[in-house]
């Protein structure tokens, strides 16, 4: 493709984008497609001669576009938002564009020193400890997702309750141990897996029933007991924002015992971290400053698209001791001057694409008081459409519901409850998703798309009390 062709078919693309958003509301949120529709609708075998970019663009729209969930409607009210915007997209066009792999300093300087100063800016957007920025012992980097953050968390715990020593001998034996509640993300019992210990090796703690809050005092009944089991514990997480629930867990409490017991502490606050842009919601990082790393995903909730999860740890050298490798091909005098950071050492891949750009292009597109606008606007809607909820004695909330997630269900049970959903989602006009709240299933109402406003939450409200 030459640059010119490449002028006249991106203009086309940036079109088509463009023109999808505005009538993204008159798509099913849901596809409606049918298993092995899309692949029924493709040719059996690839081209043998290149075709028209043009072609693309109409099996796009005829074959492709059928088969999407639409992520960026705003009424996808399921699992949490996973925001797209403007700013972001072309951030991510231009990362394409410049197609730098930035797996050390030297392989693109701007890419690495980027990132660093980005994640420094989040930092302080949302009223982080210093502990997190790069001039201190710790500093940042943009993980995949919240995933990859449990990941390296327990890595680099494992790192530093062995001493190192997990490099050479072998973890799967039964003897280290990582402790969440039940509420906490699905991600941390993959981690144990491939970490090597084992979905054997968690523990899960109690929650009060109230607020579904991690409780401390169970944590340190676990830890004992495994301390006296002849097991080393090695990670603890709380959950700012649990996926289910929104629960969020007493951090300081459990940093607290869980460093009593030599164990590291990774707060997981993927969805809710990245509401602290407002300050009158930083109560969300109470006991962040006894954390040893932190998570937040602007992907979900903060105007950047897929993936961006911000990823900081307190102090660097357990992390980067987990993961650093150096063989002779990738040395360089940079890295050997001791001065720049490799960030190929603080996550699992060697490669990485250059996902600062859209973040550095959404924070200064939006600003600190365009942020703020976004995460306000979704709290208060959740809390008139908690108000609705409260308002009829058909349906009962089940969680707290300080942020923008709020869980509910039909007072009369669990077939009635999936019956509401199934209705409402087969409608096209809105999706929910659900959880077990005590065992009982409830619905997620989850706030927080780039293109919602009231009039969308008063019509899924009209649906689900019709």
């Amino acid at each position: 493709m030459t640059p010119d062709e490449f002028r006249a078919y991106g203009r086309q693309v940036v079109d088509w984008i463009a023109d999808y958003h505005e009538r993204v509301e008159s798509f099913p949120v849901l596809a409606q497609v049918a298993p092995g529709d899309v692949r029924a609708a493709l040719p059996a075998e690839p081209p043998e001669h290149g075709e028209p970019f043009g072609d693309v663009l109409r099996d796009l729209d005829e074959v492709i576009l059928p088969g999407i969930t639409h992520w960026q409607h705003p009424s996808f009210f399921a699992y949490f938002p996973a925001n797209a915007s403007g700013p972001a997209i072309l951030g991510d066009l231009l990362a394409s564009g410049l197609g730098v792999q930035g797996m050390l300093w030297a392989t693109s300087p701007a890419a690495t020193e980027l990132e660093t100063h980005v994640l420094d800016w989040l930092a302080s957007l949302l009223g982080l400890p210093a502990r997190f920025r790069s001039d201190s012992a710790g500093g940042g980097v943009i993980q995949h997702s919240a995933s990859d953050a449990a990941l390296v968390s327990l890595l680099a715990a494992l790192h530093r309750v062995s001493k190192g020593r997990t490099e050479h001998a072998g973890v799967a034996d039964g003897r280290f141990t990582v402790y969440t509640s039940a509420q906490t993300h699905s991600s941390l019992e993959k981690a144990c897996r491939i970490a090597g210990l084992g979905a054997d090796a968690l523990r899960k703690i109690d929650v009060e029933p109230a607020t579904l809050a991690a409780r401390p005092e169970h944590l340190r009944e676990l830890l004992a007991r495994d301390i006296a089991g002849g097991r080393t514990p090695a990670l603890v997480v709380a959950s700012v924002g649990a996926t289910g629930t929104g629960a969020v867990d007493p951090v300081a409490e459990l940093a607290a015992i869980a460093h009593e017991y030599g164990a590291w502490l990774h707060v997981d606050a993927a969805w809710a971290g990245v509401a602290a842009v407002a300050p009158e919601l930083r109560w969300l990082n109470d006991g962040l400053d006894l954390a040893d790393s932190y998570c937040t995903n602007p992907h979900k909730w903060l105007l950047t698209n897929f993936d961006c999860d911000a990823f900081w740890v307190a102090d660097r050298a357990a992390l980067v001791g987990a993961l650093s490798i150096l063989p002779e091909y990738l040395r360089n005098t940079a890295t050997e001057s001791g001065a720049v950071i490799d960030y190929r050492d603080w996550h699992v891949p060697l490669g990485r694409r250059f996902r600062a750009l859209k973040l550095w292009a959404v924070i200064r597109w939006y600003g600190a008081d365009g942020l703020r606008a976004h995460v306000r606007k979704h709290v208060a809607l959740a809390q008139e459409f908690a108000a609705w909820v409260t308002a009829d004695d058909r349906f009962e909330i089940v969680a707290p519901h300080p942020l923008s997630l709020v869980t509910f269900r039909l007072r009369a049970g669990d077939d009635a409850t999936r019956a509401l959903m199934d209705r409402v989602n087969a409608s096209g006009e809105l999706y929910l998703t659900h959880t077990l709240v005590d065992g009982a299933v409830a619905l997620r109402m989850a706030i927080g798309s780039t293109l919602t406003e009231r009039r969308h939450v008063e019509a899924a409200w009209r649906a689900l009390s019709a």
